[in-house]
């Protein structure tokens, strides 16, 4: 799994969502979680924090920048091309994925899911990076 210190960033429109999947990174170990409310703030917190973001959690379905696009800002960046990035969606359909896929995704997960199947994702971004 991910050092506990990794400085994780969780963004969803939703603050309820954003609440849970920050719990279960909590449970998980993980003690350095920020958060943002859209794509474009997590944009700016990932190119202003001065701690690296280790890894991002995003939904992808957001107003003023999708999670897609993050996906693809992040990719395009030299600076972090090779973050982790999770995408959650509520979009099962292949083409989706198959879109995220070509952006460079680590990996995704369809909504709803539980801390299990979240765990799950996370520990394999973790050892595909490792």
């Amino acid at each position: 799994m991910f050092d506990p210190k990794t400085r994780v960033l969780v963004v969803d429109d939703m603050t309820t969502m954003r609440k849970l999947v920050m719990k279960i990174c909590t449970d998980l170990g993980l003690t350095d979680i920020t958060e943002a409310a859209d794509g474009e703030k997590a944009w700016a917190l990932i190119n202003t924090e001065i701690k690296p973001i280790g890894l991002v959690i995003s939904d992808w379905n957001m107003p003023h920048l999708t999670g897609l696009d993050l996906l693809k800002r992040v990719r395009a960046d030299a600076r972090h091309k090779a973050m982790p990035f999770l995408l959650v969606t509520a979009e099962a359909e292949a083409a989706q994925v198959s879109e995220a896929v070509k952006a460079g995704v680590d990996n995704y997960i369809v909504k709803p899911f539980n801390a299990q199947t979240l765990t799950e994702k996370l520990e394999a971004i973790h050892k595909k990076r490792s």
